[in-house]
């Protein structure tokens, strides 16, 4: 019996579903970026400007990296964006976590989108001391907002940088703002000193708190309580909504206590859900009174100026150290002189006067 053979191999590609047309302009730009593998800063800069979020996350991850060689790029880009950013309201928005501030973010997002507004949100990420992994979780936790198309969410791990903000946080809200994002919203990791960094960036800075945590008659973590333009009683919802309001009088007394702000500002108080949505809306109106005040006298751009003076000191350390720990020589030097404090050879401070001595010496 014969058997006809087949000559067709099983590796063969079966005809299946044709792909859909693509008939968004944008859309293929932003393939036509994505298969690039390098695209050049002004690729970048051309991408970001037109509004494209595949050049805008590659920029973002540009100016992320570490590595040296891709410092001058990252500058290119950042100095082609420039001119077009400082047309946006930046947000700080804190909170000890568990306090709500993702599902509070993806509401207030989601009321701004629905006034038209372009959201940014650059959310920092806990890393693991002991890993150095992070969850990068936002994105999974803000489902709505993350399948708004104007909304762009950003979560950054942040590593080892002092209080946990992100490193370059204020190099990607320069490329949030060219890209035509009006609202910038910088979520901070709600421990260490992360206000404060992330305080010298923003122009509103918003505490989220919980009723019956136990710290309403602290008085309560002065420094933080000190930089807020705003306190929101989050979760004022079901059972919680009598507490709530308990809550915000004794914050609202204890707000009394503090020197009044430069700005000429008096920080308020108020209840909200963020499950609800009740009093989102009385958040943003805040911002806007808020907006108004500082705009009428003159104290938003003098912030501004003050944030761009900071900035520069920032970023004259950060490449000051970089530089540094990028140097064959101390790369090398390094782990023997650690060895040496570590075995008590030498103190911490000879051996760091070492490693200097030798930068130096270059």
């Amino acid at each position: 019996m014969s058997i006809k053979k087949n000559n067709q191999s099983a590796l063969n590609e079966k005809a299946g579903i044709s792909p859909p047309e693509i008939t968004s302009a944008t859309a293929i730009d932003q393939i036509k970026i994505s298969r690039k593998k390098q695209p050049t800063a002004q690729e970048l800069i051309d991408g970001i400007l037109a509004g494209n979020i595949t050049a805008l996350s590659r920029a973002i991850t540009l100016i992320e990296s570490t590595n040296i060689v891709h410092l001058e790029k990252a500058s290119e880009v950042i100095n082609g964006c420039l001119p077009y950013s400082n047309k946006s309201i930046r947000i700080g928005i804190t909170g000890v976590p568990g306090v709500g501030k993702s599902t509070f973010i993806e509401a207030f997002g989601k009321h701004l989108t629905n006034l038209g507004k372009k959201v940014a949100v650059l959310a920092v990420d806990p890393s693991s001391t002991i890993s150095h992994g992070s969850i990068l979780g936002d994105k999974t936790r803000m489902e709505e907002l993350v399948k708004d198309k104007n909304a762009f969410i950003r979560p950054s791990a942040s590593g080892e940088t002092l209080g946990g903000v992100a490193r370059k946080t204020r190099e990607t809200i320069i490329l949030c703002e060219a890209c035509g994002f009006d609202v910038i919203l910088i979520e901070t990791v709600g421990v260490g000193q992360s206000e404060t960094a992330v305080h010298s960036m923003v122009d509103f800075f918003l505490l989220l708190k919980i009723a019956g945590a136990g710290d309403e008659l602290q008085g309560i973590k002065r420094g933080i309580m000190e930089m807020a333009d705003a306190i929101i009683i989050n979760k004022a919802d079901g059972d919680n909504i009598k507490k709530a309001q308990l809550a915000k009088v004794e914050f609202n007394r204890a707000l009394h206590l503090f020197p009044a702000k430069k700005s000429g500002w008096i920080p308020t108080t108020a209840t909200c859900s963020a499950i609800t949505h009740k009093g989102i809306d009385a958040v943003w109106q805040t911002i806007l009174n808020y907006l108004e005040l500082v705009n009428s006298n003159h104290y938003f751009i003098e912030k501004r100026k003050e944030q761009n003076q900071f900035w520069m000191m920032e970023t004259i350390d950060e490449q000051l150290k970089n530089h540094f720990y990028n140097q064959p020589s101390i790369i090398k030097l390094l782990d023997s002189t650690k060895k040496a404090v570590q075995n008590n050879e030498v103190s911490p401070f000879a051996a760091a006067q070492i490693l200097l001595d030798s930068y130096f010496k270059k």
